[in-house]
């Protein structure tokens, strides 16, 4: 059997599914196949899931049960978040990573520049890149950016779905305009240039319009929105415009495709049937849109409603056969799969400029 193509992809809400499930019915081990949630190490091995952004996400409510069924509807999922309480529930997801690290003996590794990137892809190790989806862990001061920086954070989203001190967040709304609230607040503007000095990748998914563009006037970095598909296949609030692409595009940025159903389908639907072609289809408008070296994968695995021929991870190999048998060509692939997350975060790292 041949080896499946490395994958780096730019979302997943893995390590918020294993704390969560950590002491009940439900906790399982990383390194054991599971028929639970989309990642464990021998999916990512039959996938080809070389490794990705690693988000960190602090729910509303975090002594809910989490047994029960989500429910998108509910006010309380989207309730601010005191900030004590978002660092110590971040500090359990990055204590998580580090004893997956630590058990995996050298088989996954939590990676803090883009050469080490590289480097655990090309030794077969799952390449684990932190980052935080919506920012409430963090002081007005930034002393916990700091903290969490040293620790390997090297993406931030400043917002989810609801306000913060930093932005505003988009609603999951369908059909929707992205345009909804007002855009930074002075301290989320002193957050953008704080993650420029530091290399920190600043990730626009899930950010209102104003917000975006208050991102693009300030940010000296690529725009880059990591799970988010185009707004015109899909008018879902989560999806980007065709003006938002066009400002990607100019700073070099990149747009990672969620796939998540909802995010896909025209019709908005949580609908699991939903074909891998639609996928396909959001990926060939972002390529017109942006060109072949700034669209990358963002699936949001852990965190979503899949289509059942994806099923997690294990999947990946069937999606990329659906790109080859749409015309993509072995190179537009590649760049798809993991070439154009690495160049975009080694710009983000490395310079002080798009």
């Amino acid at each position: 059997m041949n080896k499946p193509l490395p994958v780096f992809d730019g979302h997943n809400d893995t390590l918020l599914k294993f704390v969560l499930e950590k002491g009940t019915a439900q906790e399982r081990s990383f390194f054991t196949k599971s028929g639970a949630g989309h990642i464990d190490l021998p999916r990512c091995r039959e996938g080809g899931l070389a490794g990705g952004l690693f988000a960190m996400f602090v729910p509303s409510n975090t002594g809910q049960d989490f047994s029960r069924p989500y429910n998108p509807a509910d006010p309380a999922n989207y309730a601010e978040v005191d900030q004590a309480v978002a660092l110590n529930f971040t500090s359990a997801m990055i204590a998580m990573a580090r004893k997956i690290e630590r058990a995996s003996e050298g088989q996954v590794r939590i990676c803090r520049t883009v050469q080490e990137i590289r480097e655990s892809i090309e030794a077969g190790s799952l390449a684990v890149s932190l980052h935080i989806e919506g920012a409430e862990a963090i002081d007005k001061d930034f002393n916990a950016l700091e903290t969490l920086h040293a620790a390997g954070l090297r993406s931030l989203g400043p917002v989810w779905s609801r306000k913060n001190i930093f932005a505003d967040g988009v609603p999951m709304a369908f059909p929707s305009s992205p345009d909804n609230g007002p855009g930074l607040t002075d301290t989320g503007v002193a957050l953008v240039k704080a993650c420029n000095e530091l290399g920190i990748l600043i990730d626009l998914s899930h950010l209102n319009e104003k917000g975006f563009w208050d991102v693009a006037r300030t940010s000296r970095h690529p725009l880059v929105a990591s799970h988010s598909n185009a707004h015109a296949v899909c008018a879902s609030a989560r999806n980007l415009t065709d003006r938002q692409l066009e400002a990607i595009r100019e700073t070099g940025g990149l747009a990672g495709i969620n796939f998540h159903v909802a995010f896909l389908r025209e019709d908005g639907r949580h609908d699991r049937t939903t074909p891998l072609e639609t996928i396909v289809r959001h990926a060939a408008y972002l390529v017109e849109k942006l060109g072949e070296n700034h669209v990358g994968l963002g699936s949001d695995f852990d965190g979503c409603v899949l289509p059942l021929d994806l099923k997690d991870a294990s999947g990946l190999p069937r999606l990329l056969d659906a790109f080859r048998n749409a015309g993509f060509g072995e190179e537009l692939i590649e760049k798809i799969a993991w070439r154009n997350w690495l160049d975009v975060l080694e710009r983000t790292q490395t310079t002080d400029g798009r």
